[in-house]
């Protein structure tokens, strides 16, 4: 089930050097909301703060609370790997697993996570790739390597890979950054239809994209040069790109910076 997901205090840091600066914000469930603002302004750092990504760099430590629904993900005792089954990732490059099946890449999570029966995993695979808008593509060469499919293709075999365990929310890195505008589009209609299922978080440098996918959208920037990143302003999509409340987004968006 979608949960909300809401930070408060959050800091990020790569060993001494503070990435990210005080974040406090909320994501509601079944909704997308798009990170923008300029390169080096820490999105990606802080949408990997979200699954405890971010503690798998050196150096890479967390001040500061992320709550999904009612539990801290950063409580001592939370496993994160648990937090990363809850909490899926899709990257900036589609990277399925060179060396197995297009259906073994959908059901890696799931044997990872348990037994299931053959006829379970058939289910769940198919079900994964129908939801990825893949199913009617692949369906007769699953047992294919992933990494013969085109990259949009792959880029959707990678979003049911991350669906397939069931996750609460899914965290998006740039999906479409190394995509075609025809694939690019696919995964934004892909996007759209998820969203009734899942809580989705996804970092965009592309306004346009931010602007059809998205009910909200979040403005990062830097102060300065060297200094940490903070979040500007939050608000829904269509007033952050009619009517910002902060110049500095208005700025962003207009192309004046960035």
């Amino acid at each position: 089930m979608a949960k909300r997901i809401d930070v408060s205090g959050l800091s990020a840091y790569y060993g001494s050097h503070k990435a990210i600066d005080d974040i406090s914000m909320t994501v509601e469930p079944r909704s997308v909301t798009a990170f923008i603002g300029p390169s080096g302004c820490g999105k990606s750092t802080f949408l990997r703060t979200l699954n405890r990504m971010h503690e798998v760099t050196p150096g890479g430590r967390v001040e500061g609370k992320v709550m999904l629904d009612d539990e801290n993900l950063y409580d001592a005792g939370v496993d994160p790997v648990a937090v990363r089954r809850t909490v899926g990732m899709v990257f900036q490059r589609p990277n399925p697993f060179p060396t197995m099946s297009i259906f073994d890449n959908v059901a890696a999570g799931l044997r990872l996570n348990g037994s299931y029966r053959k006829s379970e995993l058939n289910d769940v695979v198919e079900r994964s790739l129908r939801g990825a808008n893949l199913w009617n593509e692949v369906k007769d060469r699953l047992n294919k390597p992933g990494s013969g499919l085109s990259g949009g293709q792959q880029q959707r075999l990678c979003i049911a890979r991350a669906i397939a365990v069931e996750p609460d929310v899914l965290l998006m890195d740039e999906p479409c950054s190394a995509l075609d505008p025809i694939s690019t589009l696919a995964v934004e209609d892909l996007i759209g239809e998820l969203k009734e299922r899942f809580t989705i978080v996804i970092v965009t440098h592309n306004m346009q994209q931010a602007a059809r996918v998205s009910d909200r959208t979040a403005f990062f920037n830097l102060a300065a040069v060297g200094k940490p990143g903070k979040l500007i302003e939050l608000d829904d999509t269509a007033r952050i790109f009619s009517n910002p409340s902060v110049q500095a987004t208005e700025d962003y968006i207009s192309g004046r910076f960035g």
